[in-house]
């Protein structure tokens, strides 16, 4: 009860900062739209989209450290989270440096020669480069630091820090309103001024309250080992990911050019939108299920990952519904209508990649908690590493811009098959209780929540009152569903309880 009340707890700061994060992010990514334009912004969106096909190299490396550092403190070992958080952190300035290098090299090379710049912004995304690439450089040092707040589980702490940044992005918004010079190098200027700013903030903040947050020229062969090999099989399955996000990304550029960059870049900043809730939720969760692991509670865990993942869908599709049946309208009064051609089949695409993925991502948390990387990435990333060749294909084959996110989709599903069955052998979680208490809830909450909402859609056109309506009635119709359908009569009681006694009765 005490774990549940904590992550109840972590939820709520977590859902403080997105609210603010989320406003603020969707209306500066309006003005930032509109002050850059669609050409400029595809440039910045396929550019920055290089420097994150080389950051992956560290992303299963941030995901890996979490994870060290949340076992041994599930553990209780002081001396070895010490030793692993300076392991961690050296670790994270080598591969800064040698990211650093491919990409003033390799990266450069391809930005120049095979990335399709509208004619006359060549310089421009030059420069855009270089402040991405640096903004990468501190980033990657900062990892271990956002690891550390996380693992310790102090999300006021995270949220407070966040809510700082997009304040500082917010302002960003002013600058280049005022700004007299090129508005594209001045947008990524100002970007990596605050990411350092930021990454101060962490250091001083993680040196001064977290006693293994210390710089240390630590060497112990083994755990470097462990961490190195941990992040090395990681890095497969995060690579597949970055190949069919980023390097899909690239694709469309070669085939339709910038525009159709801009139009995937607006679908990410919705699904982001909606997946925060989401994230914050699994977040504030992914510890206790690392420690859950480190103790060996299988059995409070399989409970934990069941409720996760239901909980994480009926967040999702509270969210989701109305944005599917409203969406054209959505994106016209947000960008002042100056919608890129794609931009709305692209959000409905992504969004329902990222549905599936909401239900998925505590079982990959599962995984990384048991440890057992080697089989794990070697029977999952396949299917991610598959999408970016069957994308080129089928694109070349001439067929339409949207193909990679269905054929992203699939191998979603294919994906989360294979790690249900692995956790059946490593965690003892059952099939078939998975089918009956996450996967048949979820569908039929689809399926009596849908139809209603669609229809009056259908039928009443495309006023600002059937918006108002059709979007009303979705989340009620989705509200209720997921109340009778996705909760179990002691949560529906605990509810009412809440409901009752804390705001009707208050």
């Amino acid at each position: 009860m005490s774990e549940n009340k904590r992550i109840a707890k972590n939820t709520l700061f977590l859902y403080l900062r997105m609210l603010l994060t989320m406003g603020v992010g969707l209306f500066t990514f309006r003005i930032v739209f509109a002050t850059l334009g669609v050409d400029n912004y595809g440039v910045y969106n396929v550019v920055g989209g290089i420097v994150i096909a080389f950051s992956f190299l560290t992303s299963s490396l941030a995901t890996v450290t979490q994870r060290f550092l949340t076992f041994e403190l599930g553990r209780n070992d002081i001396d070895k989270l010490k030793n692993t958080f300076s392991a961690a952190l050296n670790i994270h300035i080598l591969m800064a440096v040698g990211i650093f290098i491919l990409a003033e090299t390799i990266g450069l090379y391809f930005l120049i020669h095979k990335i399709n710049i509208p004619s006359g912004r060549e310089n421009a995304a030059i420069w855009v480069y270089q402040f991405s690439v640096l903004t990468m450089f501190s980033s990657i040092i900062q990892l271990p630091y956002n690891a550390s707040i996380i693992a310790h589980e102090r999300m006021n702490i995270y949220a407070y820090f966040s809510i700082i940044d997009v304040l500082l992005k917010l302002l960003i918004v002013y600058c280049l309103y005022i700004s007299k010079y090129d508005k594209l190098i001045t947008y990524a200027a100002l970007l990596f001024a605050v990411n350092i700013l930021v990454m101060i903030i962490y250091l001083l903040y993680c040196k001064k309250h977290f006693c293994e947050c210390r710089f240390r020229l630590f060497f112990d062969k083994p755990l470097y080992a462990s961490i190195v090999s941990f992040s090395g099989w990681s890095l497969m399955g995060v690579g597949g990911v970055t190949m069919a996000t980023q390097g899909v990304n690239i694709v469309l550029n070669l085939f339709f050019g910038a525009a159709i960059n801009a139009a995937r870049g607006i679908a990410v900043q919705v699904s982001n939108a909606v997946t925060s809730f989401v994230n914050n939720f699994q977040t504030a969760a992914n510890p206790q299920i690392v420690k859950l692991y480190a103790r060996g509670q299988t059995i409070e865990l399989n409970t934990l990952l069941f409720l996760n993942s239901k909980f994480s869908f009926s967040i999702m599709w509270v969210l989701s519904l109305p944005i599917f049946l409203k969406l054209d309208k959505i994106l016209n009064i947000w960008l002042n209508h100056v919608v890129p051609e794609y931009a709305s089949l692209f959000c409905r695409l992504i969004l329902l990649q990222a549905i599936i993925y909401c239900i998925q991502r505590p079982f990959v948390m599962a995984c990384l908690a048991v440890g057992k990387m080697r089989m794990f990435q070697l029977t999952t990333t396949p299917a991610l590493l598959l999408i970016l060749p069957l994308s080129y294909l089928f694109l070349k084959l001439g067929y339409p811009a949207y193909l990679p996110f269905i054929i992203y989709i699939i191998m979603t599903i294919i994906e989360f098959i294979i790690e249900i069955f692995l956790l059946k052998q490593w965690i003892d979680l059952s099939g078939m209780k998975f089918l009956y208490t996450v996967i048949f809830p979820v569908f039929i909450v689809i399926l009596t929540s849908f139809p209603l909402p669609f229809s009056l859609s259908y039928l009443l056109g495309d006023t600002y009152l059937s918006f108002f309506i059709v979007c009303s009635l979705a989340v009620l119709n989705a509200m209720l569903s997921v109340y009778f359908l996705i909760l179990d009569k002691p949560l529906r009681k605990k509810l009412k309880t809440i409901i009752l006694t804390k705001i009707l009765l208050k």
